[in-house]
Order: structure tokens, then C-alpha cells, then sequence
């Protein structure tokens, strides 16, 4: 061997090929565009939908506020995005446990706003926020945690499934409480996803389904609000002037707009027709104001989020990276379904956020925490990809 490559392969050796892979590995380029073009329209519809609504202010209030709580989600994500991975395993019970707080402390503190007591205020700065988006996250965390422990490739054990599902439960019952039946179905269907892809068996989910569905039955029947939200949605034309009404203004918005839609800012139904243009249903003014052409690249976004995601939790070092991987991409578009869905009345409506369109501070800040953590999953995937070819 020449003195040239004996230095070189001297140098090689002293170098931690871990911690070169991992501050050399890039953010993971497709989730970074899905999501700066989520945040990118995003922004422009926060702008669009909320002008009207504060016409004695230069720049919008709300809109304002959508932009910090987006650049302040967008700071603590690349925060989170350079920590280790690892350490949210230590973290996810500590984390779960001052949610689950939060969750509680809604029922005896909570501001009540449209029937519903679901926020918390900050005492003295006039902001309140809901602990159930912090409480879905560090949910999935903390499943993800006591189901990632299996050796080789046995499948999961009842055990495990039987205490995931139970930590489960304790939010789910709170959320009914408060009643928030959507968010509280959404974060069941979460966990069964993460377990599904933990590796157990489906036939041990049957009967937890089966209760769960008998339980929205009764939940349904006994809760006036829940009732009404079917009725209105079976056939919301003949009660267009009361529960079908935000259907109904959500159809004549996707109507007006056709394909390439009636020009950003010249939509009508925000004017005071569609409640909650802002936020549930920001995906009609989409439509109203970009066409089918908008609502097709926003949906196309999120399929390439999915697919990122997923791609993410394919190469995964270990199990519990993989399954945050996959809890924080589905936490990202699950969601995302459910509100498209709901908008073009395949299912009733159901009171979800859009990710990273609808106005909400404490869901685009939490939607910003679920991305750095999916992004700290991608780096450390990619850290370890370059230490395994250096190796070689």
C-alpha cells in the first residue's frame, strides 16, 4: 500500500462515520416540497377567506395569526428534526401523562365554543389552545414505544396490543366527554393503523372494532348534536336551511368553481354563507376559488406526503423509528382524507382541520411537531444508509 493511501485509509478510520452521515444526510426532499406547498396555499387561502372578515384592519388578524402560529411550527420543526430520534422513546410517557392532564383539565377549566368544551385559555395573554391535538400526537408516540419491544419477526402480543389499547382509551373517553366523537373516532382509527403496522393480529382488533362501532351507534342516538350531523348529512338538501346548510354551501362552492375555478379572492360563499370557511371547510374555497385544477394539487400534495412518509418508515434502523415514521405520516394525512371526504359530502361532517390549510394555531403548530419528527426519522434512516456504504 502507497504512503498516499495508507494516510487516507488512517483518516477514514478516525472519522465517526455516524455523526458525518448525520450532519451531512438532507431533509427528506418530499416531504419537504408536499409540505411547503401545503403551507404555500395554505397561507394564500388563510389570507383569501379571512379578508372579509376583518375589513377594518389593513392585514387580517386571523391571517396574521396563522402566519406566526406557521413560522413558529416551522422553527420548533427543524428544532425537532435535529434530535435524536431515540430520545422521544424516553420522552413519550412523560409527554402522554401532561397531555392526558391537559385532557382533564378541559373538563373542569375548559372554554366552551359552539356547544363544545374542548379549549383551554392562557391565563393573561388572551390565547387558548387544545390539548387533543397535543394528546393524539404523544398517544402514537407512546404505542409506538411499548409496541416497538418484539424480537425477529414473531407478531405482536396480546399483551401489548391489550395496553396499547387501553392507554388508548383513557383519551378517547375524554374526548367524548367533551363531546368531540370525530377526534376521538380519528385517534382510534390511528392507533389501529399503528398497530396494524407494528405487526399484529387482525382478528385481535375485530372486537374492539365491533364495540367501538356499537358504541358511536349508541353514542349517536343518545346525543341530539351527533344526531342531527347524520341527518344532515343523509339528506342534506331537504334540511338545507338548518343541519345540511354548511353541506349545501360547501356543494355550491366546488359548483361555482368548475375546473379552473373563479379567480383567488373572488369567492363568494365566504361571504357569510359557508360557516367555517376558515377552517374546516377550507378545502370548498379551494375549489371555489382554484377549481378542480387547486383541489387536485392540494390532494396530490398529501399523496406525496403518504408516499414520503411511507418511504421513510420502509427504511427505518429499528421498529420504533419505523412505527413513528408511520403514526406521524398518518397523523399528517388521515386527517386530510377525513376533511376532503366530509367537504364533498362522502361522510358526515365530522369538525376536523385540514393540515396545514385550515386556521387553527395549536393544530398547525402540533402538524409542525409531527413533521420534524418524521423528518428526525428520515435523517437518522439516511445517516445510517451512508455509515452502512462507508462501511462497505
Amino acid at each position: 500500500m502507497s504512503k498516499d493511501k495508507a494516510k487516507k485509509s488512517r483518516q477514514g478510520q478516525g472519522r465517526n462515520p455516524a455523526s458525518t452521515g448525520a450532519l451531512s444526510t438532507p431533509p427528506d426532499a418530499g416531504i419537504v416540497i408536499s409540505v411547503l406547498l401545503l403551507a404555500s396555499i395554505g397561507t394564500v387561502m388563510s389570507y383569501s377567506t379571512t379578508a372579509t372578515m376583518a375589513l377594518d384592519h389593513s392585514i387580517p388578524p386571523l391571517f396574521l395569526a396563522h402566519v406566526g402560529a406557521l413560522g413558529l411550527g416551522l422553527v420548533i420543526a427543524a428544532a425537532i428534526m435535529w434530535t435524536p430520534i431515540e430520545g422521544w422513546r424516553r420522552a413519550a410517557l412523560p409527554l402522554w401523562i401532561v397531555s392526558l392532564a391537559l385532557m382533564v383539565a378541559v373538563e373542569f377549566f375548559g372554554t366552551t365554543v359552539n356547544g363544545a368544551q374542548r379549549w383551554l385559555e392562557v391565563p393573561g395573554m388572551g390565547f387558548r389552545f387544545q390539548p387533543v391535538e397535543l394528546c393524539k400526537l404523544t398517544t402514537l408516540l407512546l404505542v409506538a414505544a411499548i409496541v416497538a419491544h418484539r424480537s425477529g419477526h414473531e407478531e405482536l402480543s396480546a399483551s401489548r396490543t391489550g395496553v396499547a389499547a387501553l392507554l388508548t382509551l383513557f383519551p378517547v373517553a375524554l374526548l367524548l366527554l367533551q363531546p368531540d366523537l370525530g377526534n376521538a373516532v380519528l385517534l382510534a382509527s390511528l392507533v389501529a393503523l399503528l398497530l396494524i403496522a407494528a405487526g399484529t393480529r387482525l382478528s385481535r382488533l375485530v372486537a374492539p372494532g365491533l364495540i367501538g362501532v356499537i358504541g358511536i351507534a349508541l353514542y349517536v342516538s343518545h346525543n341530539a348534536y351527533a344526531w342531527r350531523r347524520i341527518t344532515g348529512f343523509l339528506n342534506p338538501w331537504a334540511t338545507s336551511r338548518a343541519e345540511g346548510f354548511q353541506l349545501v354551501q360547501s356543494f355550491v362552492a366546488f359548483g361555482r368553481g368548475g375546473i379552473f375555478g373563479i379567480g383567488l379572492g373572488n369567492g363568494q360563499q365566504k361571504l357569510a354563507y359557508l360557516p367555517e370557511a376558515h377552517t374546516d371547510f377550507v378545502l370548498s374555497l379551494v375549489a371555489e376559488e382554484l377549481g378542480l385544477v387547486g383541489v387536485l394539487i392540494v390532494l396530490a400534495a398529501f399523496v406525496g406526503l403518504l408516499v414520503a412518509g411511507c418511504r421513510i418508515a420502509a427504511r427505518a434502523r429499528d421498529r420504533f423509528t419505523l412505527l413513528v415514521a408511520f403514526g406521524m405520516t398518518t397523523l399528517l394525512t388521515v386527517p386530510a382524507i377525513v376533511n376532503a371526504a366530509v367537504v364533498m359530502g362522502m361522510i358526515p361532517t365530522k369538525g376536523l382541520t385540514l393540515p396545514f390549510l385550515s386556521y387553527g394555531r395549536t393544530s398547525l403548530v402540533m402538524c409542525c411537531v409531527a413533521l420534524g419528527l418524521l423528518l428526525s426519522c428520515a435523517k437518522d434512516a439516511g445517516a445510517r444508509r451512508r455509515v452502512g456504504r462507508s462501511s462497505r
